[in-house]
């Protein structure tokens, strides 16, 4: 198991109680495309944990992977106008959450955050998140997973 990914599972068990089912794919995951085909699940149950800078504020939306974030609903959960919402620089990214790009887990960020969960992933029983490389993705219940993030379910997609 690659060495960030121990490290997420680690934590969630650490912090969260819970002990994520990680599943690695040398091939990839970084697209929910490549995820879905990987896990054999429909791209829509991919739940990719993006960072966007909404307003000067990081705040990550864990989006299905059949939606595109729509940024003016975004900032709108955060009463910013949609020209303050861009997707956050990778530096920051990293130096704030804790994991690089593509790897960026829902939960066990290096400082807390606002996370929006996008409210479609609660139509499925079993939702795949990233486990903190491209490579590696978990299985949960989205409603755990927005308990864990502390997320609010939001409508975000375009």
């Amino acid at each position: 198991m690659h060495p960030r990914t121990a490290s997420f599972r680690a934590q969630a068990r650490q912090e969260y109680g819970f002990d994520p089912a990680v599943e690695e794919f040398p091939e990839g995951t970084e697209t929910a495309a490549d995820a879905a085909a990987a896990v054999g699940c429909d791209v829509a149950q991919i739940a990719s944990s993006l960072a966007f800078d909404v307003d000067g504020d990081l705040v990550v939306s864990v989006t299905s992977g059949a939606n595109r974030v729509d940024e003016a609903a975004l900032g709108a959960q955060f009463d910013a106008p949609a020209d303050a919402v861009s997707l956050a620089d990778p530096d920051r990214i990293e130096r704030v959450l804790g994991w690089s790009i593509g790897g960026v887990p829902p939960f066990c960020h290096d400082r807390p955050v606002p996370v929006v969960l996008d409210e479609t992933l609660l139509a499925y029983d079993t939702v795949w998140a990233a486990a903190g490389t491209p490579d590696a993705v978990f299985p949960i219940d989205p409603e755990r997973l927005r308990t864990l993030a502390g997320a609010e379910a939001v409508a975000v997609g375009e």
